[in-house]
């Protein structure tokens, strides 16, 4: 019994060596040989795995970069240019500086709560209301309120208010990664250009209904008037199915459509506010001068000769 027992373990371990034997050769046959500059680019990476780049993660996109040998097309948000200067140096290229972008919220204030017509019970995650709810005020465009995109930021760059219900986004936080953008089912959040000075002109609204049904879900509703577009000496506003959108590459932020929408719906951020040009003051008017009164003239006297 004893021997059989030792025969059977002597003949799987026979078995085991030539399965690792094979296993062995057939590894060394098909593997692939990984470039090193993979982990040094990986460690430059910020490591967030946010997603923003449009990879999987981190290491997903060290990869990107290794395998074009060069960076067109590929951008860190979340490591910005310093970032993109290092993995240049490693893949022996130049990168070029690309702008910086933030998060906006383009809705105003049809979830204000002013006008609220309708309260939603159900599950709390803005993708399922979406199917179900066309939102507090009716407009079927607008925020609905619920947070997707708050929990989507891993950066803590954008939270609800409590008083408004609608998301608000911190600048100094936000990398520009689109997560909360992706988050968004009726993609209210939109990456712009932070511009210069941090200051950027943009459509508050989505609404691509009617004017005249826009504005019953929302006062600042955009109407599609067209004024806009008309005022813009630079090409940049555009009205297409009753939306008015403004290119911000085009933009010069001259602030001359946001002065001629006659709703509101147009928003300027982070701009000085704007100096009241004081009217000239009236010259002070002369009080005319006395006329003068010429002194009567004597006639001269006549004298009389006395004859003698």
């Amino acid at each position: 019994m004893t021997k059989l027992i030792l025969l059977a373990v002597l003949v799987l371990g026979v078995i085991g060596a030539i399965f690792a034997v094979v296993l062995y050769i057939v590894a060394q046959k098909f593997k692939v040989d990984e470039d090193p500059k993979i982990d040094e680019i990986a460690e430059v990476l910020p490591g967030a795995n946010c997603g923003g780049c449009g990879k999987a993660g981190c290491r997903a996109m060290a990869e990107a970069f290794v395998k074009q040998g060069n960076m067109d097309g590929l951008r860190c948000p979340a490591g910005c240019d310093a970032v993109a200067q290092k993995v240049a140096e490693i893949l022996g290229c130049t990168a070029e500086a690309a702008e910086p972008q933030v998060a906006v919220v383009r809705c105003g204030t049809c979830h204000n709560g002013s006008l609220n017509k309708s309260q939603y019970d159900g599950l709390q995650d803005c993708a399922f209301a979406s199917s179900l709810y066309a939102g507090a005020n009716g407009c079927a465009f607008g925020c609905l309120g619920l947070g997707n995109c708050a929990k989507a930021c891993q950066f803590e760059a954008l939270h609800m208010d409590p008083e408004t219900g609608m998301p608000t986004v911190d600048e100094d936080k936000c990398i520009g990664c689109g997560a909360c953008a992706k988050a968004c089912p009726r993609g209210v959040i939109e990456l712009r250009n932070k511009g210069k000075n941090n200051r950027r002109v943009y459509v508050n609204c989505v609404n691509t209904e009617k004017g005249a049904n826009a504005r019953k879900t929302c006062d600042n509703a955009c109407i599609g008037c067209g004024k806009c577009e008309k005022v813009c000496p630079f090409g940049a506003v555009h009205v297409e199915n009753n939306l008015a959108y403004i290119d911000y590459n085009l933009c010069k932020a001259c602030r001359k459509c946001v002065a001629e929408c006659p709703v509101g719906a147009i928003k300027a951020v982070n701009f000085p506010p704007k100096k009241e040009v004081a009217a000239p003051a009236a010259e002070p008017v002369a009080a005319p001068a006395p006329e003068s009164v010429a002194a009567p003239v004597a006639e001269p006297v006549k004298s009389e000769t006395t004859q003698n």
